[in-house]
């Protein structure tokens, strides 16, 4: 298989721009309601929809956005949705999280989990059609795998033999809890043990991703069983934007103060939990904000930045292509903001 790191890098640098401008506007108080961004997911989303052909088919968790976007759907049309504007990709009705496009047989969901069934739901359509080779992908967080619908989905379509790949982003938290310290085992062996076969990639590096992808596509198109991809990743905003721990980090002062006299005060109370529990549970928030600090620190196998030194020899194509997409999406900006009208849903 040939990799086309330049084709892969564009693909995360036009998600990775539209999502900064995204925060942007959340932070100004545009956008309203959470914000989950794929920032840090880039690698993963690109190496997997780099492998997708026409009739396949996606179904997307709440940080829809990037393999979305990498498969075509027009960002002004994205970012009315997320404006909640009637000319939005679904009426300004589903915000970033529950995102449907007829057009290229995608649709996500906010509830945990939930890609899975919607994934089977789609292979099974195409096995109806009897469209050979077709498959259906689900993307989803580690924390999903120990919810029921996601596993029962995996036991259907291996019993069915169904056309999907489940692929997990592991970034090692389940929201603000540590993935280990409510899973237990290997989330391979668990997907292997419903008769999935497993294949795993460092979801830092999208050749990897794309590498172990095309393997996995290529057994499911041929008919073997379902595929279950595991992806280590990062989430560098967090769970959502404004997340509490990363707030605390990048503002100690003013965050932290109010923190510390709100825990001081608990620790003294009188009432509630004995003081032993309230320990406790101070050393686990303690925990999560190292694990924050990490995270944070682990930006230097940022997907997009491991990619770009790789391309370091193609100087010139790399200035004017990171001009082009940024230029894109100022106009991106602009044109959804400006523009009243377009692309509504029929």
């Amino acid at each position: 298989m040939t990799v086309d790191l330049k084709a892969l890098y564009v693909m995360m640098l036009r998600t990775r721009l539209f999502e900064e401008r995204v925060q942007v506007m959340w932070e100004k108080g545009r956008i309203s309601g959470e914000m989950h961004m794929s920032i840090g997911e880039e690698g993963v989303a690109a190496g997997v929809v780099s492998r997708l052909q026409e009739d396949d088919a996606m179904a997307l968790d709440h940080r829809g956005t990037a393999p979305l976007l990498m498969w075509g759907e027009d960002p002004v049309l994205l970012l009315k949705e997320f404006l909640g504007r009637p000319d939005g990709l679904c009426r300004g009705q589903g915000g970033h999280m529950h995102l449907f496009s007829q057009k290229h047989t995608a649709a996500s969901s906010g509830i945990v989990g939930a890609s899975g069934p919607a994934a089977a739901g789609f292979a099974l359509a195409l096995k109806m059609q009897k469209k050979e080779g077709a498959l259906a992908v689900a993307f989803f967080g580690e924390g999903s795998m120990n919810q029921g619908m996601l596993l029962e989905s995996m036991n259907l379509s291996s019993a069915w033999r169904l056309p999907v790949v489940f692929v997990c982003k592991d970034n090692g938290l389940s929201i603000t809890t540590l993935s280990s310290e409510v899973t237990g085992g290997d989330l391979r062996q668990r997907a292997q043990g419903l008769g999935l076969t497993p294949y795993e990639a460092d979801g830092t590096r999208v050749e990897s991703v794309q590498e172990a992808a095309s393997s996995a596509f290529q057994a499911v198109r041929e008919g073997g069983p379902p595929a279950f991809l595991l992806c280590r990743c990062f989430h560098y905003e967090g769970h959502f934007l404004g997340d509490g721990y990363l707030r605390i980090l990048r503002r100690p002062l003013r965050q932290g103060r109010h923190m510390a006299g709100e825990t001081i005060r608990s620790l003294v109370s009188s009432e509630g939990e004995r003081r032993v529990a309230r320990l406790r549970n101070l050393k686990r928030a303690l925990t999560r904000i190292d694990r924050a600090r990490l995270e944070q620190k682990a930006r230097s196998v940022d997907p997009l930045r491991l990619a770009r030194e790789r391309l370091k020899a193609e100087g010139d194509w790399l200035t004017q292509t990171e001009e082009k997409v940024r230029a894109e999406m100022e106009s991106v900006v602009s044109e959804a903001l400006e523009d009243p009208g377009r692309g509504a849903v029929e």
